[in-house]
């Protein structure tokens, strides 16, 4: 099963400095139809303008994973953790018990990221935060894990949840292959470009929610970066 979710039908809300979209219900938005996919519960492609952002605010029990499409962001936490995550790559949090953190963009021009939650597989825990460069070069042609639960991926960050984040940028023509497995819960996003799964169009910034299939194609119409979350 496909099921694209077009962005001008996504949740909207534009507070002037945050122009956010929402994949699931989130805040003022509510779907009942769109709650989750599994066990990933948010999806929000922000836009937020120099000089703004969130500020202190807590949280707990929830894998936080932000990728930075465009421009820069800057964390601080409550652990002391401070850093500056670039366009194209990705920052963790582990929420845990309980952490409080903010997130600017400190940048002259607009940033742009894409902000994941994914439910824990257990509450509690120490909280944790950490930041990895992943060179857009690096997952040219396949896809590549960014952050994940699971100990064989070694070299992604480190999330708390039986799940993956993965990214790939596919050149117009250019075709890979996930394997996803039936129990599991797929949604993909093109941050840029548009393609086709299995045969079914996804345009830049649509969400396509993908189950019941083992292995899926993806093929570029037009050059793409691909970030893509396989749930429980």
């Amino acid at each position: 099963m496909i099921d694209v979710r077009p962005f001008n039908n996504l949740g909207h809300a534009d507070h002037g400095w945050l122009n956010a979209r929402h994949h699931f219900s989130f805040a003022n938005y509510y779907d009942p139809a769109r709650v989750h996919w599994g066990d990933l519960r948010v999806w929000n492609d922000d836009e937020i303008a120099a000089g703004a952002g969130f500020p202190p605010h807590p949280h707990a029990d929830m894998e936080i994973i932000t990728y930075v499409r465009e421009g820069a962001i800057t964390h601080q936490d409550s652990l002391g953790n401070k850093g500056r995550t670039v366009a194209g790559d990705v920052q963790v949090m582990s929420a845990g018990t309980g952490v409080r953190h903010a997130e600017y963009n400190q940048e002259p021009d607009l940033t742009k990221i894409f902000q994941i939650w994914i439910l824990p597989r257990e509450k509690g825990g120490a909280p944790a935060w950490g930041s990895k460069p992943f060179p857009k070069g690096d997952r040219s042609g396949r896809f590549v894990t960014l952050a994940s639960g699971f100990a064989e991926d070694s070299e992604a960050l480190p999330i708390r949840t039986d799940a993956r984040v993965v990214g790939a940028t596919l050149k117009q023509g250019e075709t890979a292959d996930y394997k996803l497995g039936k129990s599991r819960h797929a949604y993909l996003v093109p941050a840029t470009g548009a393609v086709e799964i299995n045969g079914v169009k996804v345009n830049t910034r649509d969400g396509a929610a993908i189950s019941e299939l083992e292995t899926f194609t993806v093929t570029a119409l037009e050059e793409s970066e691909i970030v893509l979350v396989d749930a429980a």
